[in-house]
């Protein structure tokens, strides 16, 4: 993939992110910008080569790509709406046919075996399943002993209930309520006792990065405007980090049947 000699999306704070063409990161992408939360994100990870990643809900896999040239690891770039020949396509330009592997799978029906991964990592897509009380139990089994698990994802600096904030009504549609907070979060997965957290942030200044890609990406005028009133009050972007504990069972958690195998 051929580099653009300027890039608008260079940012001092992601050098790894900086070198990929723009218009192919651009190109039939959801949401954030896959690579700026990845690099954020892996800023805390200690991922090492060879490692296996599931990247879950990995949209048309740039993340993946990303984590397999920028830190060698091994990659099941793990989707539902995107088809697995599709980015079979994007992995072969990359050269990566030997270190990305992809799937189409729902987030609660995955095809794989029991600790099979060193670490699960959610880009821009956990609000979108992992918010089931049900699902952290589920999908610590493809984890080995002492597994990560991790996020980075669009989420609130601070929550609000029912009354929508004047400024946002524009752009919040139901699916919105989704996004959470850091503390949330915390709490969500705390609760279970099947992992320990390791760290957790709310980026600063995170609005004014979702505001630069919603411009680049030419995003309606709505929108944008929502997001710059908002400055930061109620959306940015935050990320956790936890280890598989010790202590959780060796089982599998069926989400279809609600029992433990």
């Amino acid at each position: 993939m051929k580099e653009s000699k300027k890039n608008p999306l260079n940012n001092k704070n992601f050098p790894l992110s900086s070198k990929y063409d723009t218009k192919w990161l651009i190109k039939d992408c959801f949401g954030a910008n896959p690579l700026w939360l990845t690099e954020w994100l892996c800023e805390d990870l200690e991922l090492k080569k060879g490692m296996r990643v599931l990247d879950l809900g990995c949209g048309h896999a740039k993340s993946s790509v990303f984590l397999a040239k920028e830190f060698e690891t091994e990659v099941w770039a793990t989707d539902l709406w995107v088809d697995q020949n599709v980015n079979q396509e994007t992995i072969k330009e990359f050269g990566l046919e030997d270190k990305v592997f992809p799937f189409k799978a729902e987030a609660n029906k995955l095809p794989f075996a029991k600790g099979l991964f060193d670490a699960i990592i959610a880009i821009d897509a956990i609000q979108y399943f992992g918010t089931d009380m049900l699902f952290l139990p589920y999908i610590i089994q493809f984890l080995k002993p002492n597994g990560i698990i991790a996020f980075a994802s669009p989420g609130m600096t601070n929550e609000f209930e029912r009354e929508i904030p004047e400024h946002l009504k524009p752009m919040w549609t139901s699916d919105y309520w989704c996004l959470r907070s850091e503390n949330w979060w915390r709490n969500h997965w705390n609760r279970t006792g099947l992992v320990d957290i390791i760290s957790s942030e709310t980026m600063k200044d995170g609005w004014k990065l979702w505001a630069r890609w919603a411009e680049i990406g030419k995003s309606t005028e709505w929108y944008l405007d929502a997001i710059k009133d908002d400055a930061g009050k109620h959306l940015g972007y935050i990320k956790m980090i936890a280890r598989k504990n010790e202590d959780a069972p060796d089982l599998a958690y069926n989400l279809q049947t609600g029992e433990w195998s």
